[in-house]
Order: structure tokens, then C-alpha cells, then sequence
């Protein structure tokens, strides 16, 4: 692993790290924010998924989570969103680089590096663990648009490896969104049954559990209608007896300034739950 940076901050230190990959077929960079004291033992652990287009330093950059980390004795780490370099690509900004999905890829051309499920469950959790003093018993996982789609889906699908979750402005059915047919056609094949693996809604309707969930969705967010669709979530959660803490916000749109707006309540959501 290689330090690319290293900020103070927030009485912390804000790091930015770059390994070579082998789920993703070559080199990765992510953001790692170290609250005080995090040299004096291992601390809780929250992963942020960012969304298309995003690179590691949107949230970083813009994101405004270090006050509240730092205060709660939290890691941040946050992964970039799908392979870099010669990595397989297409002109559009909804799939390829910076469109990744947090799942692995099956089609060609695909198929061999688009395997962001593995590298942020499986690969990146094990170099931080080994490199960063992490509780990998006190994990969260948060995200936006399709990476509060990641968020939700790989805490559903991994029983006991996250104590809390949340997202801003989640894709919660890509199933039945255009954002989400294009990638699962793309990544997954045309198998529609495979699809449901990978989307929260239709993953709660066949038994995916969580304690509970807290979503901020702005009103004035040009893609609600058409791409999120929130209330399919509210309405799966209230059938299978979810806790679910849909918060709707007149005026804020899908950008960082929405996010930014509430991330401290996010990260505190979470820390009170990994306190626990």
C-alpha cells in the first residue's frame, strides 16, 4: 500500500492510499480519515459508497463528514466506485468507469475487473484491517444514489457484518429504474431472477433484513421521480416490519450540498449504533 497523502484535520489525519488490486485488475485508490486517538486502539469503522461519476475524493473533498468522525472516534473509509486505467469503459456516465453498481460483473467486456461487490466486502476490508487500527466488529455502511443502492444491498445481503445503515437519495430498485436496467443488463446478463440479488426492494420482498435504515431524500432532486423512487422502499420496509426513517427535505436536490447538509446526522446515526 501505498500513502499518497496525509492531511491533519479535525485533530485526525485524512489519508489518501493507493494498492494494487486484484479484484479490480490493477491499481485502486481510496480515503481513509483517522479520528484522534485512533493510534491509542482499533476504532469503529464506517464505509461511504459514493455515487456515478465519483471518484474517492468527491466526499472527501466535499462530503464535510471529519468534524462529526472525529468526534465520534469513527474511521472513514471511503473507495473509489469502479476500476481505473485501461479498465473497460462506455461514453455514457451511467455505465463504466465511475459506474461500478458494488457488484461483480459476469458479461463481457466486463467480467475480470468490474468486481467492486469483492473488492469493498472482501478485498479492501482485509488491507485495512491489516493496515489501520479498525474494530472489524463495529461496521456501518452509508452512500449515495448508487452508492446508497450498494449501501442498502450489501448490508442486506451480509447478515451481521453491518451494525447500522443509511443513504442519501438511494437507487432502491434498479431493477425498475433506467440507471439500474442499463447496469444489471450490462454487468449481469439478461436474466432478470439475477438481477434481484442486487436490488434492496426486491431484496427485502425475499427476506433481506436489516434493524433499520435511515434515508435523507431531497424534494427538489431532478431524478426522484424516475431513478430513486423512495416510496417503493417505504413501502417494502412497512411490509416486512423494517424500521424505516424516510426523512423528505423541501429545496435540496441530489448534489453535495444536500449531503453535505446532513452528513453529520448520518454519522452520528451510525455512531450511536457502534457504540453499542
Amino acid at each position: 500500500m501505498e500513502l499518497v497523502s496525509d492531511w491533519a484535520s479535525h485533530g485526525g489525519r485524512q489519508l489518501v492510499c493507493r494498492h494494487a488490486s486484484e479484484a479490480a485488475g490493477g491499481e485502486m485508490t481510496f480515503a481513509v480519515f483517522l479520528p484522534p486517538g485512533a493510534e491509542e486502539g482499533p476504532k469503529p469503522i464506517l464505509w461511504y459508497l459514493s455515487g456515478l461519476t465519483c471518484t474517492h475524493a468527491n466526499v472527501m473533498e466535499k462530503g464535510e463528514y471529519r468534524r462529526a468522525a472525529a468526534e465520534a472516534g469513527v474511521i472513514v473509509i471511503c473507495p473509489d466506485t469502479s476500476p481505473r486505467g485501461d479498465a473497460a469503459d462506455d461514453p455514457a456516465y451511467d455505465l463504466g468507469q465511475g459506474a461500478g453498481f458494488y457488484f461483480d460483473a459476469t458479461q463481457a467486456p466486463w467480467a475480470g475487473r468490474y468486481n467492486m461487490k469483492t473488492y469493498v466486502t472482501e478485498e479492501l476490508p482485509a488491507l485495512v484491517a491489516a493496515e489501520f487500527p479498525a474494530d472489524m466488529d463495529r461496521q456501518g455502511i452509508f452512500g449515495h444514489s448508487m452508492g446508497g443502492h450498494g449501501a442498502l444491498t450489501l448490508a442486506l445481503g451480509l447478515p451481521g457484518r453491518f451494525r447500522s445503515v443509511s443513504a442519501f437519495a438511494p437507487i432502491v430498485a434498479p431493477s425498475l429504474v433506467p440507471w439500474g436496467e442499463k447496469a444489471l443488463s450490462a454487468y449481469l446478463g439478461p436474466d432478470r431472477a439475477a438481477w434481484r440479488r442486487h436490488d434492496a426492494v426486491a431484496m427485502i420482498e425475499d427476506g433481506g433484513r436489516v434493524d433499520e435504515i435511515l434515508v435523507d431524500q431531497g424534494e427538489a432532486d431532478s431524478f426522484l421521480d424516475r431513478e430513486l423512487r423512495p416510496e417503493l422502499l417505504e413501502r417494502a420496509c412497512a411490509e416486512a416490519g423494517i424500521p424505516l426513517t424516510l426523512r423528505r427535505h423541501p429545496g435540496y436536490d441530489h448534489s453535495y450540498y444536500f449531503i453535505s447538509t446532513f452528513m453529520g446526522d448520518h454519522v452520528n446515526f451510525h455512531a450511536e449504533r457502534l457504540r453499542r
